[in-house]
């Protein structure tokens, strides 16, 4: 359906980004060039409004990334018929994996919808975290569906990356420009991983990215999908992607205009009036689903220009009682100054069903509203899941793996992995939408254990049992109680959900030091510096500490 639009989307693409870009957004950008240039255009762009929860996403995916006049799914991964509002069997893609900046959940880029994209779950694991690529066919392909491909890359691409994500000829423009956006509007994070972007402010991308994502740009242009999308994202989180308003923009970072000073041309504006830029006229905040009694919260961006006084906020309607605000009155120097102002809304019902109200914004002799929503339900019960053995177990990787209770409606996982290295723990929570989780980086521990819970509406599942990895394969598969273990200064924390009994400690030699009738969660014990192996009754399984 795009490939129906493509010969017109890019001519129709000048005259809509001109009718739809707000006055002055891009002031900011003219006469700078390079590294100048780009800086200037992360400021503009990397802050803005959060949505108030990753579960949510499929609602924005509705306004964002279904065909128009049709509930189907407009995935860019492959060409299975779904439709909105089911979201199953599809998976919420961060097309610039979230490994690359670590997976931090606390990063916007987790719940950036710049970059965000609906995609059939057998594709994105396929894709997985590698990096943009032309595949060479003449070697076996990892995956291929007729919309995504991802196996050996051609020679020079690739960044070291053993395999590459090729997506089909419609959506390469698409996925070059979103590429160019968080190359731009993230060019401040610590990169976990390095295969297309390096660790500075300009270029960000590597040479052969470069190459590669402007080719990509120049051969698919604009289409009128990346207009309606980002028309919709903006009404969102009142940022934009500047290489769809503007394509050329690509060419004055990466391409055939490097040094040349930049002019917005007919986007530029002069302003002096009061204006408002964010939150952007006709907003919708949408809390998603909340269990009754508990709080969901979103992060709204206010900025303005030329405002004097204060930006006041009202919320009224049948509903608003539901709705707080964490201040009805900004201070005009706040709102209008670089860094803006974040409202925090919260959204709290009481009451089974859908709520809508609306927020009355006002500076001076202008005004604008946003309507915000939620819906209630009644708050979950969850079973725990069970884990599974992992497989696919190489040097560097692991897939982890478990089942959910049958019947059970669930948001998401939470997978707890716990590394051993040098037998320290380190311990970390990742999210997982199926039931099971690709590690891609066990090269680096010694051994690790995991545990699941599930999510609903912000409730949790008890955990499950514990899985441990070997480098020789799988060991302690059972049902043991979660149990970690941290070695201090001359003692011993145990962590546990429960007590536990016939605790027993061992040094490197295999002799029992230290025998406890019963742990509780924080028990603490005292140990001389060394290295020992920990059991328990319910967690057979040895666990390796360090005392200093």
């Amino acid at each position: 359906m795009k490939k129906l639009i493509l010969c017109l989307a890019f001519a129709l693409s000048l005259l809509n980004i001109s009718a739809a870009v707000p006055q002055g957004y891009y002031n900011s950008l003219d006469g700078k060039a390079d590294g100048q240039l780009k800086t200037a255009i992360w400021q503009l762009v990397h802050k803005f409004t959060l949505i108030s929860s990753y579960q949510d996403l499929p609602k924005y995916f509705q306004k964002t990334d279904v065909y128009p006049n049709s509930k189907r799914w407009w995935d860019m991964y492959s060409d299975i018929p779904l439709y909105a509002p089911s979201f199953s069997g599809l998976n919420r893609e961060h097309s610039f994996p979230k490994s690359w900046w670590g997976g931090s959940t606390t990063v916007s880029a987790y719940v950036d919808l710049n970059h965000l994209y609906p995609s059939e779950a057998s594709a994105n694991m396929a894709k997985s975290n590698w990096p943009l690529g032309v595949v060479d066919r003449s070697k076996k392909m990892v995956f291929e569906n007729g919309i995504t491909t991802v196996g050996v890359p051609m020679p020079g691409q690739g960044g070291g990356a053993k395999s590459v994500f090729e997506p089909a000829d419609e959506y390469k423009g698409d996925f070059a420009r979103t590429y160019f956006y968080m190359a731009t509007c993230y060019q401040d994070l610590t990169w976990s991983y390095t295969y297309m972007v390096s660790q500075n402010l300009y270029p960000t991308l590597n040479p052969w990215a470069v190459n590669l994502l402007m080719e990509w740009h120049r051969q698919d242009p604009v289409s009128q999908k990346e207009i309606m999308r980002n028309e919709e994202v903006y009404k969102v989180q009142s940022n934009r992607n500047p290489f769809i308003d503007m394509p050329e923009l690509a060419e004055y970072l990466w391409g055939q205009k490097k040094g040349q000073p930049f002019t917005p041309g007919s986007v530029i504006v002069p302003v002096g009036d009061p204006i408002l830029t964010a939150p952007t006229s006709g907003m919708e905040l949408e809390f998603g689903q909340v269990a009754e009694g508990k709080t969901a919260s979103a992060r709204l961006f206010v900025q303005g220009k030329n405002i004097t006084g204060s930006v006041s906020n009202f919320i009224y309607g049948d509903d608003a009682s539901y709705f707080t605000a964490s201040t009805d009155k900004i201070p005009a120097e706040l709102a209008c100054s670089e860094d803006g102002y974040w409202l925090t809304v919260n959204y709290k019902p009481t009451k089974l069903g859908l709520h809508t109200a609306n927020m009355l914004f006002e500076w001076g002799a202008g005004s604008r509203v946003v309507v915000l929503r939620g819906e209630c339900l009644e708050a979950p019960v969850l079973t725990a899941c069970t884990a599974l053995p992992a497989t696919n177990i190489t040097a560097d990787s692991y897939t982890a793996n478990w089942t959910a209770p049958a019947g059970e409606v669930i948001d998401y996982f939470e997978v707890t992995r716990t590394r051993y290295i040098g037998g320290e723990p380190m311990v970390e929570v990742l999210l997982a939408e199926d039931n099971y989780l690709e590690i891609t980086d066990f090269g680096g521990s010694d051994s690790e254990s995991y545990s699941v819970q599930s999510v609903r509406l912000g409730s949790k599942s008890p955990m499950s049992n514990v899985i441990f990895v070997e480098r020789s394969g799988v060991t302690g598969v059972g049902n043991f109680e979660p149990l970690t273990v941290y070695g201090f200064d001359g003692m011993v924390r145990f962590v546990c959900s429960a007590p536990q009994a016939d605790c027993r400690i061992y040094d490197a030699t295999g002799r029992l030091v230290l025998a406890i009738p019963e742990i509780a969660p924080n028990d603490e014990a005292i140990l001389n510096p060394g290295v020992y192996f920990v059991t328990t009754a319910v967690h057979p399984q040895p666990i390796k500490l360090v005392v200093r």
